[in-house]
């Protein structure tokens, strides 16, 4: 559905209104991510933000020419400012943590470049409807249970996404990668990525990162949200999707390819993460399954 300028930016300030009841910052409503109210010019801090993160600065006069994001991440002098507001029209900021691995992760299927554009002084990215709406579509869907399990998560994978269409697309993709090699569980996410045919054990990949397995466990947790376990699965079946998309290859070739000893366990883990069998989703004959496709 098509919405406008005004819609958009409508539509945005009134989820930032809901989350940003208290002047100042406002946290707790989704990990990483703070809200802002200013009733009177103020400095947000942007500067002491050394986490990848993405800020949004939505202005008292709420025009939409005038809204602007900026990626943060490397305790950069931002010069951002919220310049004019008062109690009865207020400006709005959000800053919202990602994780390097989901830039990661979206980027592999961003097959197009951003446009070099020419950045404000300050650094700041004008917020487009497209963008402005995506992001008051993931603060809306954490008001209700339900939406926030599923869709904020999707609408997450979204804005990430639209970052990357856009002109701070660089500066994401540069401050995810610095801040995954310095975590030390890099190494391992960089040995998975070449390993994908090879069994991944959590012992194998907590050597990668010179850590015990307990302890590899709960760091490759807190950075990647997921359990080893899971993040292996999801990369070999992200892997063999682009490998079908190809259709250079059968469906046998591709379990094998990416680390499955049993042809039957990758369909049917293939069949669960996209709701098709890998030989329907690449449109193979049925001669090109492999014995076990059935």
């Amino acid at each position: 559905m098509a919405v406008s300028e005004r819609e958009a930016a409508s539509a945005l300030v009134s989820e930032l209104s809901k989350l940003a009841r208290h002047e100042g910052a406002n946290a707790g409503a989704w990990p990483g991510l703070t809200t802002y109210r200013f009733t009177r010019p103020t400095r947000p801090g942007f500067d002491d933000i050394d986490r990848l993160a993405l800020a949004v600065i939505v202005p008292a006069t709420q025009a939409t020419d005038e809204m602007c994001y900026r990626v943060l991440g490397d305790r950069r002098d931002t010069g951002c400012g919220v310049v004019a507001a008062s109690v009865p029209r207020p400006a709005w900021c959000l800053v919202l943590q990602i994780e390097p691995q989901l830039v990661r992760a979206v980027g592999e299927n961003v097959r197009g470049r951003a446009q070099a554009k020419d950045l404000d002084p300050r650094g700041v990215s004008p917020l487009d409807t497209e963008m402005s709406y995506t992001v008051a579509r993931f603060l809306g869907a954490l008001t209700s249970a339900d939406d926030r399990r599923v869709l904020a998560p999707l609408y997450l994978q979204e804005l990430v996404y639209r970052v990357l269409q856009r002109e701070q697309r660089v500066t994401l993709v540069e401050l995810a990668a610095a801040q995954t090699i310095r975590s030390p569980i890099g190494s391992a996410l960089s040995y998975i990525s070449a390993n994908l045919a090879e069994p991944l054990r959590v012992d194998t990949l907590a050597a990668q990162a010179c850590l015990s397995p307990s302890a590899f466990s709960r760091a490759f947790r807190d950075l990647t949200a997921q359990s080893p376990y899971q993040y292996v699965k999801e990369k070999r079946l992200d892997h063999a999707r682009r490998l079908l998309d190809g259709g250079q290859v059968g469906v046998t070739a591709v379990s094998r390819e990416v680390g499955y000893t049993s042809v039957s366990h990758f369909i049917k883990e293939f069949h669960g993460r996209y709701g098709v069998t890998p030989g329907r989703y690449a449109g193979a004959r049925p001669d090109s399954w492999g014995a076990a496709a059935g």
